[in-house]
């Protein structure tokens, strides 16, 4: 792959870019963060508003631990192309990281409101109202995602907890016991539901 979108280097501009966008993530997808950089660098100087690009430019920048930069990146990506999910999707994981946590839960309803089903994104709304203390919404959203992705073991040893935490140890048992069924290996699922019987 990366033979191939070599060979494009040299075409036209809007070629170009797509190029480098395309070889920026395979090398960013390897860990070659140096590499994925200055072909993010070509294919953002290749087309401005390339959202691609300008995206992988972020994830670069993110990697490095620059949330801020990489924040202005994603933003620019959603600024060219309001519906890029992967920048909003990404700005979203940038605000958490930076705490801002009123900001990030607006990127994630907003990606929610586009992808209804995206296990991903509700994963991070339940994440985010668990952040913010509030177990009654995220037990909410991850019932929401056990409806689609219901053999998740870590999913469901996250709901068995939350209720266990609320005190509803019916709930909390059905919870971690399916958990167990999909993955018998979890001690601490298994250290609940040994303390759980011993009661």
């Amino acid at each position: 792959a990366l033979e191939t979108l070599k060979m494009f280097e040299k075409k036209d501009s809007r070629v170009k870019s797509a190029a480098a966008t395309n070889l920026s993530f395979l090398y960013y997808l390897e860990n070659e963060l140096a590499q994925a950089a200055n072909y993010a660098d070509l294919a953002v100087n290749s087309d401005r508003y390339n959202p691609a690009a300008l995206t992988n430019k972020g994830n670069t920048v993110f990697a490095n631990g620059d949330y801020e930069k990489a924040a202005e990146f994603y933003k620019e990506a959603l600024r060219n192309d309001s519906s890029c999910t992967e920048a909003l999707y990404n700005l979203g994981l940038t605000y958490k990281k930076l705490n801002r946590i009123d900001e990030a839960l607006d990127c994630f309803l907003k990606l929610h409101a586009i992808l209804r089903n995206s296990a991903q994104v509700l994963h991070q709304i339940a994440s985010i109202y668990e952040i913010m203390e509030d177990p009654n919404q995220a037990i909410e959203w991850l019932l929401q995602l056990i409806s689609v992705v219901p053999t998740d073991p870590h999913v469901l040893s996250k709901l068995g907890k939350l209720y266990d935490n609320e005190g509803d140890k019916s709930q909390a048992f059905h919870y971690y016991y399916e958990s167990y069924r999909y993955f018998p290996s979890n001690i601490e699922v298994i250290e609940w539901l040994g303390a759980y019987y011993i009661d």
